[in-house]
């Protein structure tokens, strides 16, 4: 049977998978198993396959289950689950077989990493509690007494979370809970063992002896306020704290213990005045008693945490290392010319990437003899599936072994278009990578209409990954051209801080470069081009129609319009000086320099019919962005469309929103090119 082309109900049907979890045998991965049932639901749970491709499934549900964890005996699976609603609480199955055993009984709240200790006895977790007055308990109390919803106070400007939602002053604490009974092992006389300024922003892992956490959290009084100084503390199991000497102020994060107990290792950087990681992530080590750090990439210019875009996977924007179990050095995910690949850092310096490809890897752990490592593979027409790496050093590149095909029947049915790369000569001797898919059944010498799709963040990469949205509009005929212009990921240190404070430049020169290249291209129709893109893609979208006229139509998602007032409503305020110099609520000229930077301020040039975006729940890029957006457009008479989603979905709403409500953005997206470009 021939295939067909990709349609958007087609996002009904794939499995999504993630977080694979070798087993310390090596012997099964443990993943994560997403996918969208028939009430418009996403259903995750737990599933492990062997070498050999056979599959396990471990929990079943509406309830779910997620982040599935090994003991290290691998005698039994901890995760986490929300079939005791309204509370998620941590389970325990036996790795042979039988029914879940709740582990803990926490009250409403959001449960974050948890970790097993080294013996096995314990597991160590984040957790924050509901606020009191908004759990599902008072807000019953409250509708049978006929009372309003409680008003949010709080003294914090860090009281609210894109996809986490509103949390007020409620934080993170870190709990130890014994594996065998469920009892917290807590300090003080609290439940908890730690819950000092534990921002989200925070990470921790055990001591090779089980007997102390090494804590990565903020040393600032005022964390969202003041320039980034994360350090890493020391917490034994009665909750006392010492703080480790000598290490740089700066990000700091995915702390791992090696497992000799002489390293802490983390990612991070120096730099004070980098809260948007222009800079490279780089892998640092220090004596676990404290010391000067010694940077182990920094010579090199690999970012470790350079994520990825996709609307198929998570996106991956922190760093992930994993020691080798001989304390020789880590594993970790390179971000590279679209890529993530499996590298290994030696702890005397140095990076080796140790596979090759055009696709990503998504690495998990490492098996207890340092022989394999779970992992997700993909590619930009292939979903990501699970696969086991042979982790043997020294033996050239390394080739994952694929060992599911849950999106088998998809990729056999479904015809797909391959991208093509291509780098263009930008200015200042730049090179700009870019990717164009054609259509579906492509037939020369026709011309095609075209849409430029410009990324988020802006410091993530766009790349050889599966991308729904991409494939859709190729089968809806449109060449689709995407790329990644500065101030993106993993092209170098320089390439991706050359617009920091500094956006609608080097940016913009480089966007110009291919939409140049676009025009110029025998199957691209130049008078049928569309520009679009979400978050800082939407912002760029918003600069393009304002100072050019070269698209027919534009689609602008979730985006930014005025620095002046985003400077204030998202929900990481910017700093005094901080990315962007100056604040918008400080002397004229400063303000004035993020109305430079506004492309509303030249929204008096548009006149691109232009398609606008947003969630009503999104605390990242707020929906007054796109109110000002459509008033704008409407007040000058230009042709425009505002869809507004609910406030139940947040930033993320095109990756990981409502089914339906995904369904209906591509449709809106596709009618709206239609419309104008056919």
């Amino acid at each position: 049977m021939p295939k067909r082309p990709i349609r958007a109900e087609d996002l009904l049907r794939i499995v999504f998978v993630g977080d694979a979890q070798i087993s310390p045998d090596g012997d099964r991965v443990l993943f994560a198993k997403k996918t969208i049932d028939d009430k418009n639901k996403y259903i995750t749970n737990l599933f492990t396959v062997d070498l050999e491709g056979r599959l396990t499934q471990w929990t079943q549900g509406e309830a779910g289950a997620g982040q599935g964890r090994w003991s290290p005996d691998g005698s039994q699976i901890a995760f986490v689950s929300g079939r005791d609603k309204p509370n998620s609480q941590i389970y325990l199955i036996s790795a042979s077989g039988g029914e879940a055993r709740k582990l803990t009984s926490l009250p409403e709240g959001s449960l974050g990493e948890m970790r097993w200790s080294p013996d096995g006895r314990m597991i160590a977790f984040g957790f924050r509690e509901q606020i009191p007055d908004r759990t599902e308990k008072a807000k019953k109390e409250r509708e049978e007494k006929g009372l309003s919803s409680p008003p949010l106070v709080t003294d914090d400007v860090w009281y609210r979370l894109d996809g986490d939602g509103y949390f007020g002053m409620q934080r993170y604490r870190i709990y130890v809970v014994e594996a065998e009974t469920g009892k917290l092992v807590g300090a003080n006389g609290h439940d908890w063992l730690y819950d000092e300024n534990l921002y989200a922003e925070f990470s921790f892992d055990w001591s090779p002896d089980s007997k102390e956490l090494a804590v990565a959290r903020s040393a600032s009084a005022r964390p969202m306020s003041e320039p980034p100084n994360t350090q890493i503390w020391r917490v034994d199991l009665t909750g006392q704290a010492w703080k480790l000497e000598g290490l740089p102020k700066g990000e700091k994060g995915s702390v791992r213990w090696s497992p000799d107990g002489w390293w802490i290792a983390y990612a991070g950087d120096v730099d004070e005045n980098d809260p948007w990681g222009t800079r490279n992530t780089k892998i640092y080590v220090v004596r676990a008693d404290g010391g000067e750090p010694k940077d182990l990439t920094g010579h090199l210019d690999y970012d470790m945490a350079a994520g990825t875009l996709s609307d198929t996977k998570d996106a991956g924007h922190g760093a992930v290392l994993e020691w080798k179990p001989d304390s020789t050095g880590l594993y970790v995910q390179v971000g590279h010319h679209g890529e993530t690949q499996l590298g290994f850092v030696d702890v005397h310096g140095g990076v080796e990437l140790l596979t090759e490809g055009h696709g990503h890897i998504g690495i998990g752990n490492v098996s207890s003899d340092g022989r394999r490592i779970g992992a997700i593979v993909g590619n930009a027409t292939r979903l990501p599936e699970v696969a086991v790496i042979q982790a043997e050093l020294g033996t050239g590149r390394l080739v994952p072994k694929v060992l599911t095909n849950l999106n088998g029947a998809f990729h056999d049915e479904i015809q797909l278009s391959e991208p093509e790369e291509v780098w263009l000569d930008s200015t200042d001797g730049v090179k700009v990578h870019a990717w164009v898919m054609k259509p579906i059944d492509y037939l020369e010498p026709r011309r095609y209409p075209a849409a430029l799709q410009i990324h988020g963040g802006p410091h993530a990469q766009y790349g050889w990954a599966f991308f729904h949205e991409f494939q859709l509009l190729a089968a809806q005929g449109y060449v689709v051209v995407f790329s990644n212009p500065r101030g993106s990921k993993g092209y170098g240190e320089a390439f991706c801080k050359a617009i920091q404070g500094d956006w609608g430049n080097k940016d913009w020169e480089d966007v110009q470069t291919v939409t140049r290249w676009m025009q110029h291209q025998p199957y691209i129709h130049p008078g049928q081009m569309a520009v679009m893109g979400g978050s800082y893609g939407g912002y760029m979208t918003n600069w393009v129609i304002g100072h050019t006229d070269d698209f027919r139509c534009a689609i602008s998602d979730r985006c930014v319009s005025n620095m002046v007032s985003m400077a204030g409503n998202s929900d990481f305020p910017f700093n005094k000086n901080g990315y962007f110099k100056g604040v918008a609520w400080g002397d004229l000229d400063a303000i004035k320099e993020l109305w430079r930077q506004s492309p509303i301020a030249y929204f008096e040039n548009v006149k691109t019919p232009t398609l606008i975006i947003h969630s009503e729940g999104d605390l990242r890029c707020n929906v007054e962005q796109s109110e000002q957006v459509f008033t704008a457009l409407q007040q000058q008479g230009i042709e425009s469309r505002f869809v507004r989603y609910p406030s139940n979905t947040s930033h993320g709403m095109s990756r990981s929103g409502p089914p339906d409500l995904r369904l209906h953005r591509l449709g809106e997206m596709v009618s709206w090119l239609d419309k104008f470009l056919k």
